[in-house]
């Protein structure tokens, strides 16, 4: 077996053919925008590379056949928060061959020890955790847009390499076609929501700086007193907004105000997996004609709520219910939305994992966040529970 660095054109081509082998014939992968993976491993794309560094390699065996692929990165803002300093893989797909994955971990393993790492956690991305974060262990049926989806023979592969779960990765599924909350939730959703000193505004794209500059101050708020906390980067969230702009919906980004000062927020984005199933991950002139006639007919019939932030001081004032009182006749109005996903709670957050079942989502798909000790004579621990007094509800 021959590992490859992904350097150029032709090794860039294999690194995108390999979850085609991978996934053939499986009707719930959606192939991801290959434009997209290659603006994260891009330092004129990706804000990680601020002070972070990435690498990413193909496997081929010896006559040439594609067996893998793997990338390898480290943010070092994030990585020195955790008691061993923790770098990163992902983007892993590969072949069932405990063989082919060993040679794959090993070359992130050791590209990450030559820079001071003692862990690495996997697959994760190379940037915030509601993308690409996460391996599937349960529901293996087609994943919300940025959410993970993989064999079932993977957790096998990384399990037998010395991966350990390190937290896991809840989603929960609403059927809005079902009846509604009780009565008691709307009555208390519209009694916060008309109190004078509350304002709500869903996101406008002539106000994006403001609602960045907003979003930030929840973030940082909301998140300040967690273990391993950074403040939110801007850039980060630019990117984000730039990168999903063709799907994104305003009325399904809302903040919460106390006398004009930011204090909670909500952001749900349409599932553009429902879309990019029926493509082949390129988004050239002709994928663009495609995914706009797509789009007109309201293909995409699911949300995913990428976060849901309250700073503590109103975490049990009724923002929250409140949000979804301004949402409500958004989604009657959209009424082709017939589901949506809340995803992922953290099993280290108990806070969000109730809210999430207080409002009826049922769960229905589980990941892990796999952590592998370099030393492995070092006790394994799991991510120590969030003071749920302290934080906001972060994935």
């Amino acid at each position: 077996m021959q590992l490859k660095i992904v350097d150029n054109a032709p090794s860039r081509k294999l690194f995108h053919k390999v979850p085609h082998i991978v996934y053939k014939g499986d009707p719930n992968w959606a192939p991801p925008i290959e434009g997209m993976i290659e603006d994260t491993f891009s330092p004129e794309k990706n804000p990680s590379f601020k002070n972070g560094e990435a690498i990413r390699w193909v496997l081929t065996s010896g006559d040439g056949k594609l067996l893998g692929r793997i990338g390898a990165f480290i943010n070092y803002d994030k990585s020195n928060t955790f008691e061993q300093p923790t770098g990163g893989c992902g983007f892993f797909e590969c072949v069932d061959d405990q063989k082919a994955a060993n040679k794959l971990f090993n070359a992130a393993r050791d590209w990450l020890k030559e820079r001071n790492m003692e862990a690495m956690d996997g697959p994760v991305n190379f940037g915030e955790n509601y993308m690409n974060w996460g391996l599937l262990v349960d529901g293996f049926m087609p994943q919300g847009f940025g959410m993970p989806y993989n064999p079932k023979y993977y957790q096998k592969l990384f399990e037998e390499y010395g991966f350990k779960m390190y937290f896991q990765q809840f989603s929960y599924h609403l059927d809005t076609t079902l009846p509604e909350l009780p009565d008691r939730f709307w009555k208390v959703a519209e009694w916060v929501a008309k109190k004078p000193q509350f304002r709500f505004e869903h996101f406008s794209w002539d106000k994006k700086d403001q609602f960045i500059d907003d979003f930030a101050t929840v973030y940082d708020n909301a998140w300040r007193f967690h273990e391993h906390f950074k403040p939110l980067d801007k850039d980060d969230l630019r990117d984000f907004l730039k990168s999903a702009k063709p799907i994104l919906e305003p009325e399904f980004i809302w903040f919460a105000y106390h006398e004009d000062e930011p204090i909670a927020l909500f952001v749900m984005v349409p599932d553009l997996n429902q879309i990019l199933i029926k493509m082949k991950g390129k988004l050239n002139l002709w994928g663009i004609l495609k995914f706009m006639w797509l789009k007109k007919r309201k293909t995409m019939t699911r949300t995913r709520s990428l976060i849901i932030g309250i700073v503590p001081k109103f975490q049990r004032s009724g923002v929250d219910a409140a949000m979804f009182w301004h949402l409500r006749p958004v989604m009657y109005r959209k009424n082709w939305y017939k589901e949506m996903e809340l995803s992922w709670a953290g099993d280290f957050n108990p806070k969000v994992v109730s809210l999430y079942e207080s409002v009826g989502g049922k769960h229905t798909k589980t990941h892990y966040t796999m952590r592998y000790l370099f030393d492995r004579n070092k006790p394994f621990e799991r991510a120590p529970i969030i003071n749920a007094e302290k934080v906001g509800e972060k994935k």
